[in-house]
């Protein structure tokens, strides 16, 4: 396809914020010890990720790696991921980790005494303590308790973002999380009362009855609570969960699409008036220091996961545990990932090699889906060799009207980041977007 053709095409094809995705790993031919695997790469700015695969329900959306069968599981997942992280440490020696974060599932599926084992165990471990390391931990409604926040804000967590996804009772119903706004509520006043510094609320667009003007009715309600960051998540459905087993609308709907594209113009332009920045497709941020980018920068440092489901990055392998989204899938890989030794967490056997075209395309999804674009003398002094000349299809965003090049960065127009969902997919390779296509979901 080229790149005049995204305009006239799909404008949700999929969330690429990784690459290569999860869907393009598979069992390595060969185990790759974490040391060697780790032995040339730079280790002075490293992201920290663990990975709770537990939560209290299951919303209909969610394809994400998550159980909401916990009972009984928590302590022994704790022990686990305390020995691979260990065992982690060991093998990569001296870092420094300049971000970290708590995801899932939910990671305030954890009782207060669970969290303070938890950030407790990756302080001993990487000398992570939130405090000092600028930290984000994801949460629901239902789990935000005070004692919760208490022991994060204790611990110095400075963001915590929520999954609200819509204020209207109604709406949420309809993407099979059903919540009442007062727990919502609720939730976000005992967030504000714990002054956590940074609130990330997140809100979804696309489940059926939305209109621009109902999700405006909350993201009105979001920003009644003043949040430093908003981020809008189109709805896709996805196999195997709970709208997709329901038969929601194809991803080739094209009236669902223009209804999509209808809503995000209409949020856009409320949260741009409210004084926040767009930092891409998704997210929103406001304040002094809105356009600040993060010490870390995906698209050239390493990342460590810990947890089943989590992945880690290095400049030329990808790796994780297995991926499922069925919940007998995920449970039969968390049962293995508890299972393991030291000697089994000190090495990777699944994920993706990266070859000199993975690592060029990784580069530039990962600066041109942010709307601080993608500069190309970066690119050059990485890679050797001019953009345009290494993919020179990308010329194509400009002639379309889709990016701009001025002062030597191409930027996204406002027409092209509207359309990240398009442009990502189109700069897959095409062994990734093979093996995407034909890997067994379970």
């Amino acid at each position: 396809m080229s790149a005049a053709a995204i305009l006239a095409g799909p404008v949700y094809g999929g969330y690429q914020y990784a690459y290569p995705h999860k869907t393009a790993y598979r069992p390595l031919a060969r185990p790759v010890p974490l040391a060697e695997a780790w032995a040339e790469e730079p280790k002075d700015a490293l992201f920290l990720y663990a990975h709770i695969p537990f939560c209290a329900m299951r919303c209909g959306f969610c394809n994400l790696f998550t159980l909401t069968r916990g009972e009984g599981q928590v302590g022994p997942y704790l022990d686990a991921l305390r020995l691979q992280a260990e065992t982690v440490a060991a093998s990569l020696g001296r870092v420094r980790i300049a971000r970290m974060a708590l995801g899932g599932g939910t990671p305030t599926y954890l009782a207060p005494a669970d969290l303070d084992r938890l950030l407790c165990d990756l302080r001993e471990t990487f000398g992570a303590a939130p405090a000092e390391v600028p930290t984000s931990v994801e949460t629901a409604p239902g789990t935000t308790t005070p004692e919760r926040l208490a022991v994060l804000r204790a611990h110095g967590v400075a963001r915590l973002s929520i999954g609200v996804e819509s204020f209207r009772d109604d709406e949420a119903r309809a993407m099979g999380r059903p919540q009442a706004r007062g727990l919502v509520e609720a939730a976000l006043g005992a967030i504000r009362d714990a002054g956590f510094p940074v609130l990330n609320i997140d809100l979804i667009y696309g489940a059926a009855g939305q209109t621009p003007e109902s999700v405006l009715d909350s993201v009105e309600a979001a920003l009644a609570w003043e949040p430093e960051e908003i981020f809008l998540y189109p709805l896709y459905v996805r196999p195997l969960t709970g709208l997709g087993r329901r038969g929601a609308p194809a991803e080739n709907d094209r009236a669902w699409d223009a209804r999509r594209l209808a809503i995000y113009r209409a949020a856009r332009d409320r949260l741009r008036a409210a004084g926040y920045v767009q930092v891409s497709m998704r997210m929103f941020r406001r304040g002094p220091g809105a356009e600040d980018g993060p010490a870390y920068d995906c698209a050239r440092d390493g990342m460590v996961g810990l947890g089943a489901g989590a992945r880690s990055y290095t400049a030329g392998l990808h790796y994780s545990t297995a991926y499922a989204v069925g919940q007998p899938g995920v449970a039969a890989i968390v049962a293995d990932y508890v299972a393991r030794d030291a000697a089994r967490h000190g090495r990777a056997d699944y994920g993706a090699w990266l070859d000199e075209e993975d690592r060029r395309r990784r580069f530039v999804l990962m600066h041109l889906l942010q709307a601080a674009g993608l500069p190309l003398r970066a690119y050059a002094e990485r890679f050797g060799t001019p953009l345009l000349h290494d993919l020179p299809d990308l010329a194509g965003l400009v002639e379309a009207g889709l990016a701009v090049l001025d002062s030597g960065i191409l930027t996204l127009t406002e027409a092209g980041l509207e359309r990240s969902d398009a442009i990502g997919p189109w700069l897959q390779g095409t062994v990734v977007r093979e093996r995407m296509r034909t890997f067994a979901l379970r």
